[in-house]
């Protein structure tokens, strides 16, 4: 992946231009993430295949992180982990770029006593679970007036009192793909942890409503979560025992080989999801989306499949019928996969950010967009 990204102590060389064939030199990026590998998460995996995808463009590449690990592993870039305050401070000193996927004032600090370019990715949003603001967050949202802003949908990017540039996760593209002669034996597909924001107890709702129509589609759920028991005594008491299948926890190849082998993947959060890179993986997995329109899963499914209101087991329940009656509607949805998935590819998106980062270097710091 190329990038007309250069270190700020070489723009004056790049002033009139790069000689042909001349490599650039890298730009250091501070990654700082919260959370990190091996804990698992959205945030640790986007983090990862971030740094992942910065080195592989030609940038040094150092992640500070609070999550600790024993068992250290060779990332091909150096992971501090709880740094203490003089190494947290000399990391700031070395990079060129100060880059929070998610804000931390517990790790931005620094910036008060040496002056970098700050870029922050938005992944959630900035106020407590019922989205009133805390003192915390009016501080954080405060503070984004001197940084570039990056948000991962536009549910996201709306909520902020600041404009950014809105990037979608990456999903892995060498991993999430349509398998050629596949036969999709499946109706329904449901992937994520089995709690009740998850809205797996909507679908199951839905699928008993669309029983009484007739319609009696098959269902694989491929989670595991403290809600397990109690979704399956209710399948049980509502005698969806032959339609739905617990698959427990899928992941790599075999949730691949899963997906492929259904039609419609469901998605039916109750709260507004920030983003959604299940419903991308599914469609790159050849799967027609329906799922929540609030929040940024909209953006997620784009073209690709149907939306009905959070919340809703009849929107979910109409949404499911039309898709099940009307086959040449899935086709017509899949036709739209490859152009939509296109930028949410990793290197795609990792220009998109090292951009955003471009664009800070040049304004020297600050800015708001």
């Amino acid at each position: 992946m190329q990038t007309a990204f250069c270190r700020p102590d070489d723009r004056v060389k790049t002033a009139g231009g790069w000689p042909p064939g001349e490599t650039r030199i890298g730009v250091k990026i501070l990654l700082t993430s919260y959370f990190f590998h091996p804990s698992i998460g959205g945030i640790e995996t986007i983090s990862r295949r971030l740094a992942e995808d910065f080195v592989a463009a030609g940038h040094e590449v150092k992640v500070v992180t609070l999550t600790e690990s024993r068992d250290e592993v060779a990332y091909g870039y150096e992971v501090a982990r709880r740094p203490p305050k003089g190494r947290l401070l000399g990391l700031t000193r070395w990079c060129d770029v100060f880059f929070q996927n998610n804000i931390s004032l517990n790790l931005a600090w620094p910036l008060l006593l040496v002056p970098r370019p700050w870029v922050v990715a938005h992944h959630t949003y900035i106020a407590r679970t019922d989205m009133r603001l805390g003192l915390q967050d009016r501080f954080k949202r405060w503070a984004l007036r001197l940084a570039h802003n990056i948000s991962i949908s536009r549910a996201i990017a709306e909520t902020l009192p600041v404009p950014s540039t809105i990037i979608g996760n990456p999903y892995d593209d060498q991993l999430f793909r349509a398998r050629d002669g596949v036969e999709r034996k499946g109706d329904l597909v449901f992937v994520g942890r089995l709690v009740s924001d998850k809205g797996l107890d909507l679908l199951l709702e839905a699928l008993v409503s669309l029983r009484a129509e007739g319609l009696r589609p098959r269902l694989t759920v491929a989670g595991d979560g403290p809600e397990l028991s109690a979704l399956k005594e209710y399948v049980k008491a509502r005698q969806l025992e032959e339609q739905v299948v617990f698959a427990g926890y899928v992941t790599g190849e075999a949730l691949v080989e899963l997906l492929n082998t259904h039609r419609i993947m469901v998605v039916p959060s109750r709260w507004a999801e920030p983003f959604g890179l299940v419903a991308i993986e599914g469609i790159a997995c050849g799967c027609v989306v329906a799922g929540s329109e609030g929040g940024g899963l909209k953006d997620a499914i784009g073209p690709c499949g149907v939306t009905f209101p959070n919340n809703s087991a009849t929107g979910l329940r109409d949404a499911l019928r039309g898709l099940l009656t009307e086959p040449g509607r899935l086709e017509s949805f899949r036709a739209g996969a490859a152009a939509h998935l296109a930028r949410f590819r990793r290197a795609a998106a990792a220009r998109s950010y090292l951009e955003v980062m471009e664009k800070a270097l040049g304004e020297g710091g600050h800015g708001t967009g």
